[in-house]
């Protein structure tokens, strides 16, 4: 997500798959300051990525670190952007039903409506 919450990339992984496996993928090559996300991403090779490119990881710690590290709960508030843009995303009944089965129809509707969100 940009600034205004507007979608960047979309990657599709299957639904027993755990985000955080594409994290990495997510952030490849862009440039940025810093980078929001939830709990889930809060492991170390992917705040150590962040960190080689001189960025602020604004993610906060697992409840089980055993070493509480800290971060900008004000940049944190901005991450509500996010669960906005999935909740408009859920307003297309063909999104969350997900009549597509095959994975390149459903990604290339996914995109085609992520674009008419931004445009707006």
């Amino acid at each position: 997500m940009d600034a205004l919450g507007n979608p960047l990339r979309f990657l599709l992984t299957g639904g027993q798959r755990h985000d955080c496996t594409q994290a990495e993928a997510l952030v490849a090559d862009y440039e940025f300051e810093r980078v929001l996300a939830d709990k889930s991403y809060d492991f170390d090779d992917f705040l150590q990525l962040i960190a080689s490119v001189g960025a602020e990881a604004v993610i906060p710690p697992k409840a089980n670190r055993t070493e509480q590290r800290e971060y900008d709960k004000h940049w944190y508030k901005e991450r509500h952007l996010v669960e906005c843009f999935i909740n408009k995303m859920k307003h297309y009944r063909r999104i969350f039903s997900r009549f597509e089965k095959l994975t390149k129809r459903y990604l290339g509707f996914l995109s085609f409506i992520g674009a008419l969100i931004w445009l707006r």
